[in-house]
C-alpha cells in the first residue's frame, strides 16, 4: 500500500468539480497545501447563497496553483474541451445537486447534474487517460435499509429519494466505465458532513441561524433521528488518501457471490463516516451549549425521502487507507460555531 503520509508524485494535476462547494473547497485547500495543481470547475449555481461560494473561491485563488473555470458540467462540449486541454492526472467529482428534500420539488436538476454531468465526467476521464476518478456517493444510497451499521457489502437497491437514486446510478455508471475502459474509479459514500464553511441548507447551519435569530428550529421525526455526523477535516483527509490509493480489481471477486463493494475491474466504494451514530437531540444540545442559548423546538413528523438513522461501517476504508474519522461532535460543532460567528459577524 505504501506510506499514506506521502503524496503520489504521479497524481499532481487534479480536477475538482464543485470546488466552490463545502467539501470541494476543503479538499482543494488541502491539495494546494501539498503542492499539487488544482483546477476547480463550478457553475456557482444559486441553490444556496452564491456569496458563500464566492468567498470559498477567494480562499482558493490565493494560490498560484489554483484555477477556476465556471460552467455547467452538463455542457458536453465544454466539459470535453476542458479535459482535452488540461490533461488531468486525477479527477474528484463533488459537483452534484445536493439535498434529499429538494429532489421532491426540482427533480430535473438532479438528472442534469448528477446523471448527465457525471457521464460527461466519465467520458472526459476515458478519452484523456485520467489515472483515477474519485466521486461523491452518499449515505442516502442505503435508503430503506435498517441493518446497522451500514456496510458497503450490503445491497443498496431501495432508495427513498431521487437524490439517493442518482448517487446509486453514479456507482453503476462508474462500474461500467471501469469494466469497459479499465478506468479506475472509487465512490465515497459520505455520511452527514458538517463543519466550518458548511452548506446553509443543512441542519447545523439552519439551527445555528435560527437560534441566534430567536426563531424556532424545525426538528423532524419528532427528534427521533440519528446521524453519523462526520467533520469536514476527516472527510478531506479520507478523500486525499483515497485519491492516491488508486482502485484495483479484487482478484477474489466472484460472479457466483458478487461482492457489492469491489469488482473484477478497478472499481471500489467506501463509506466515509464517523462510525458513530448520534441522536439529533444530543447534537442540538451540544449546539445550544456552544451558542449559550436554548433552542425553541418545533417538532414535526418525518419528511418524505428522509431516513430515521444513518451509521457507517468504515472497516473497508480503514483497511485500504489506514485512516478513520474520529472528530467528536463537541469539537466539530464548536469549530463550526466559531467560524459562523466570525464569518457572519454575530
Amino acid at each position: 500500500m505504501g506510506d499514506q503520509g506521502t503524496v503520489s508524485m504521479e497524481l499532481r494535476k487534479i480536477l475538482i468539480t464543485g470546488a466552490a462547494g463545502f467539501i470541494g473547497h476543503g479538499l482543494a485547500l488541502r491539495l494546494l497545501e501539498q503542492g499539487r495543481s488544482v483546477v476547480g470547475l463550478d457553475n456557482l449555481n444559486d441553490y444556496y447563497e452564491v456569496q458563500l461560494k464566492r468567498d470559498r473561491l477567494a480562499n482558493l485563488q490565493k494560490s498560484a496553483n489554483f484555477c477556476h473555470v465556471q460552467f455547467d458540467m452538463a455542457d458536453r462540449q465544454r466539459t470535453a474541451d476542458l479535459f482535452a486541454h488540461e490533461k488531468f492526472d486525477a479527477v474528484v467529482n463533488l459537483a452534484a445537486q445536493a439535498g434529499v428534500r429538494y429532489s421532491l420539488i426540482n427533480p430535473h436538476s438532479y438528472v442534469d447534474t448528477n446523471l448527465v454531468g457525471f457521464v460527461n465526467i466519465l467520458e472526459g476521464c476515458r478519452h484523456t487517460g485520467v489515472k483515477h476518478l474519485v466521486y461523491a456517493s452518499s449515505s442516502s444510497v442505503y435508503g430503506a435499509n435498517t441493518r446497522m451499521p451500514f456496510s458497503v457489502h450490503h445491497n443498496v437497491d431501495h432508495p427513498v429519494s431521487l437524490y439517493a437514486a442518482s448517487k446509486k446510478a453514479n456507482e453503476l455508471m462508474a462500474h461500467t466505465y471501469s469494466h469497459l475502459f479499465n478506468l479506475p474509479t472509487t465512490g465515497l459514500r459520505f455520511f452527514t458532513v458538517y463543519g466550518p464553511w458548511g452548506r446553509p441548507d443543512m441542519a447545523l447551519f439552519l439551527f445555528t441561524k435560527a437560534i441566534l435569530e430567536d426563531r424556532p428550529i424545525d426538528v423532524f421525526n419528532n427528534g427521533a433521528m440519528e446521524r453519523d455526523f462526520t467533520y469536514i477535516d476527516d472527510i478531506v483527509e479520507g478523500v486525499v488518501r483515497v485519491i492516491d490509493h488508486v482502485a484495483t480489481p479484487n482478484p477474489d471477486w466472484s460472479g457466483d457471490a458478487p461482492d457489492s463493494a469491489t469488482s473484477y475491474c478497478p472499481w471500489r466504494v467506501y463509506n466515509i463516516g464517523n462510525n458513530n451514530k448520534e441522536k439529533l437531540m444530543r447534537y442540538i444540545e451540544v449546539l445550544e451549549k456552544c451558542l449559550g442559548k436554548t433552542a425553541r423546538k418545533n417538532f414535526l413528523p418525518m419528511q418524505k425521502g428522509d431516513v430515521p438513522a444513518t451509521y457507517a461501517d468504515v472497516s473497508d476504508l480503514v483497511a485500504a487507507i489506514g485512516f478513520q474519522p474520529s472528530t467528536s461532535i463537541e469539537n466539530g460543532v464548536r469549530r463550526f460555531v466559531d467560524w459562523y460567528r466570525d464569518y457572519y459577524r454575530v
